[in-house]
């Protein structure tokens, strides 16, 4: 048969699983969490097959939340069970009454325990659980963190538990009377650090100066192997010689004078004067 150690749930998919297959009171897995009505003359609870055993082995969780009094009269409890098959009223509990304000540490037969250990109940001290079975005793202890315990009791195992009897366990809730609420486990023999995670923000309120530290640099010489060459371009100029040509006419340009009166007269030339072409 498996160990009781075996049987891990953390509840994050919210539907639940077959291994509570024996569940029974209108449960339902919510938010992350077994979540169990605590309803007036009603049990409600998750429950395994009576597969297990807890010889050797050890079961531990969280109860976040315990169904609180809400005008019950006797009890308002909240129950972390290991339970035997077929045995009725016989189990190792950890039973939170609100209306008593108390935690019992309970191995019941036929439904009581007259030596059960019984403490002031805290939700901060004894908010993880934890029953165990080693070196022929059984212990009952309590974790703020459920990484850090404290046994708040230990007895010799008794015979069902050491047998080859299978076990159940069994997170239920019951009241008397009063309003109807509900009781909340989590965290199966699951860490809570691996279990949920949560997302919250913040607001900054205050103004910080970040200081940089200086880095020094080391500046190392290098010597070059690379050689290239350069090429200079052929600029070509040419020079050209050209003959410049070009014809112009001078004239004279007499005032508008009326020379309709005068006449001009040849003659032959006279004495004293020297004659070229064209009078020659």
């Amino acid at each position: 048969m498996p160990l009781i150690s075996t049987l891990v749930d953390s509840f994050q998919d919210n539907i639940i699983g077959p291994e509570w297959g024996n569940s029974y009171g209108g449960v339902s897995e919510t938010g992350g969490r077994a979540r169990i009505p605590c309803v007036a003359g009603s049990y409600a609870g998750y429950q395994t097959a009576k597969v297990y055993t807890l010889a050797g082995s050890s079961v531990y969780l969280q109860v976040p939340v315990v169904a609180a009094a809400a005008s019950a009269t006797v009890e308002a409890q909240t129950v972390f069970a290991i339970t035997p098959d077929p045995t009725q009223g016989t189990n190792l509990a950890i039973n939170i009454n609100t209306v008593a304000g108390t935690i019992r540490f309970e191995s019941n037969v036929a439904y009581t325990d007259g030596a059960a250990v019984s403490l002031t109940y805290s939700a901060v001290t004894h908010l993880w659980l934890r029953i165990r079975e080693t070196g022929g005793n059984v212990l009952w202890d309590t974790s703020t963190d459920g990484s850090s315990w404290t046994n708040r009791r230990t007895l010799a195992t008794p015979a069902w538990v050491a047998s080859s009897t299978t076990l159940a366990l069994d997170l239920w809730s019951y009241r008397n009377n009063g309003t109807t609420n509900f009781a909340e486990f989590d965290n199966v023999n699951t860490p809570a650090s691996s279990a949920s995670v949560y997302f919250a923000s913040a607001a900054l309120t205050a103004d910080g100066a970040l200081t940089a530290a200086a880095t020094r640099s080391i500046v190392v010489s290098a010597t070059l192997t690379a050689e290239s060459a350069l090429d200079a371009a052929t600029v070509q100029t040419a020079v050209a010689s050209a003959a410049l040509s070009g014809g112009s006419e001078l004239g004279a340009k007499t005032d508008a004078v009326d020379t309709d009166d005068i006449t001009v007269q040849f003659s032959e030339p006279r004495g004293g004067w020297t004659v070229s072409e064209p009078w020659i």
